[in-house]
């Protein structure tokens, strides 16, 4: 997969200059014109484990607005794949963005109850799919896995060569966090972002992440659980309203499900004090950008 730096971009802002910090964020969303974001390098591994052990076939599971389904779709097509995704509930036509694209890369969709989604992890739903569609290389929902954190912990290698003070980032299954902890290798302040409702369980998943993967437990991290603005891809108006100011004021596109609750949350922290003065906060934009994103699930 083709990689293309990403820039630094400095937002000024009058919260910014009363707290005297400084906040830089990583256009990481600029890295590939399809497989941006965080989900560059949690496929890069993913990817080259199913062409050593011979796959012709990525599968995987996501929702009907999933920034997964997309990104593995566009993977597959770049390296003449086949590509499975397994789509929680009832098909919806016409598709949204997120599937037409999707399918416009070769995208296979099949859609399961949410009932039967919910045994997506377990041996014998992952059998019965083995069944109908042969022979696949497995990649969890979110795209979370061992190979996964490999990739994430190269980034955060390549993070650490950057001069800031904290890291902060959104955070939905915990592979991105991880990996980039583990990067770090216990420097700097990082700040997880949940854009889940109820997202405490998540410091849980990261440190067995790290456990299990580099057999450290990391301290320097904390988990942030009251940004979601409603639950995982739900929205509010202020919201909606504050990504447009970013976009029209800033340059800066940020989307609803993980980008805008991130950078709502750095600003709302700088003006509850938690930042030291004359420190420099990175923020990491993590993509999920495109027209696909043009619509919101609201469920």
């Amino acid at each position: 997969m083709q990689y293309n730096e990403p820039p630094l971009q400095e937002i000024s802002l009058p919260v910014l200059q009363e707290a005297a910090v400084r906040l830089l964020v990583l256009r990481e969303d600029l890295n590939h014109p399809e497989i941006a974001g965080n989900k560059w390098w949690k496929l890069k591994y993913n990817l080259a484990l199913a062409l050593e052990q011979s796959h012709d076939t990525l599968l995987t599971f996501g929702g009907a607005y999933s920034n997964h389904i997309v990104a593995t779709a566009a993977v597959a097509n770049e390296n003449n794949l086949k590509s499975i995704g397994i789509i929680r509930g009832e098909e919806t036509l016409p598709l949204n963005d997120a599937l037409t694209f999707a399918c416009s890369k070769g995208m296979r969709l099949h859609y399961v109850s949410r009932e039967d989604y919910r045994h997506k992890t377990e041996l014998k739903f992952i059998d019965s799919l083995r069944e109908q569609f042969g022979n696949f290389y497995l990649i969890p929902e979110g795209g979370t896995n061992d190979a996964a954190v490999r990739g994430t912990e190269e980034w955060g290698r390549k993070i650490s060569r950057i001069d800031f003070d904290y890291l902060c980032l959104p955070i939905g299954t915990g592979g991105t966090t991880a990996g980039i902890l583990a990067g770090l290798d216990g420097r700097k302040c990082v700040l997880s972002i949940s854009v889940l409702k109820g997202g405490d369980f998540l410091k849980e998943e990261v440190d067995t992440l790290t456990k299990n993967n580099f057999q450290k437990v990391y301290g320097n991290w904390q988990l942030l659980t009251s940004y979601h603005h409603g639950g995982y891809a739900k929205t509010s108006e202020p919201l909606l309203s504050f990504i447009t100011e970013m976009k029209n004021k800033h340059n800066l596109p940020l989307d609803v499900v993980y980008t805008g609750k991130l950078l709502w949350a750095v600003l709302e922290e700088v003006r509850l004090g938690r930042f030291e003065r004359g420190s420099t906060i990175l923020a990491v934009h993590t993509g999920g950008l495109g027209s696909y994103r043009s619509s919101v699930n609201r469920e």
